[in-house]
């Protein structure tokens, strides 16, 4: 028996779902019983915006989260060992970037099940190419420091790195910590250092600027509680 293949489908931001999934992946969904996910109500919402038209009480979900175990992603891809399409939806944008979803994809390749990724909004690549940074050479790295005295240290880690190496570097916090994030760059990056905050992708109100620290430090935004990438660079 041959096996299934595991879609990793993508999510919208937070805005309208239409706009930004395409057509193969709706019509991908439409072949798929059974999802790999991290909550269910927002799953279930995702898939009737982009017109799923399955009885959700004949299709299969498996929660992903912080209490799953390694030992469970066999399980989880038992239907696709038996020749069943799989899914794996993220809460927002892409599966397996700043998410869980790469283990169960690192289990599918160990047992030899096609992957396939598609298409979809990732803020962190929508950051990059609309920063005007060097997009040849980057990293993201994930959420900064909680307490302020090691956020500053991790700025200014990052900050050498972007410097001499030239490599654009990216990061997030939590909205409600954006503004101390946004006032603890101004402090203390050089005043030639390139910040690019971007704010509320594919959102409404969407926002992406690129400037120099000192130029920042003239007129800081309000970021409280709004989904910011931010990035620095040369």
């Amino acid at each position: 028996m041959s096996k299934g293949t595991l879609y990793l489908i993508p999510n919208s931001l937070g805005g309208n779902v239409q706009q930004v999934t395409g057509p193969l992946t709706k019509e991908v969904v439409q072949t798929i019983d059974h999802y790999v996910i991290e909550e269910i109500r927002s799953a279930r919402r995702f898939l009737r915006a982009i017109g799923y038209e399955k009885d959700f009480e004949e299709v299969s979900f498996q929660l992903l989260n912080e209490h799953t175990k390694d030992q469970d992603f066999k399980a989880f891809l038992q239907p696709a060992l038996a020749g069943k399409n799989m899914g794996v939806i993220s809460e927002a944008g892409v599966p397996c970037v700043a998410d869980p979803g790469a283990s169960v994809v690192r289990a599918a390749h160990a047992l030899g099940i096609r992957v396939v990724p598609l298409v979809g909004a990732s803020s962190i690549l929508l950051t990059l190419i609309a920063s005007g940074l060097n997009g040849q050479s980057f990293a993201f790295n994930g959420y900064l420091p909680k307490e302020r005295g090691e956020r500053v240290r991790k700025l200014k880690t990052l900050e050498a790195q972007a410097l001499k190496f030239g490599q654009t570097q990216l990061f997030m916090d939590a909205p409600y910590r954006n503004d101390q994030v946004m006032e603890d760059m101004v402090k203390n990056l050089g005043p030639k250092t390139m910040i690019c905050v971007a704010s509320d992708i594919t959102l409404d109100g969407e926002r992406i600027t690129t400037m120099s620290a000192a130029d920042w430090s003239k007129h800081i935004p309000k970021l409280h509680k709004r989904l910011v990438m931010f990035a620095i660079g040369n």
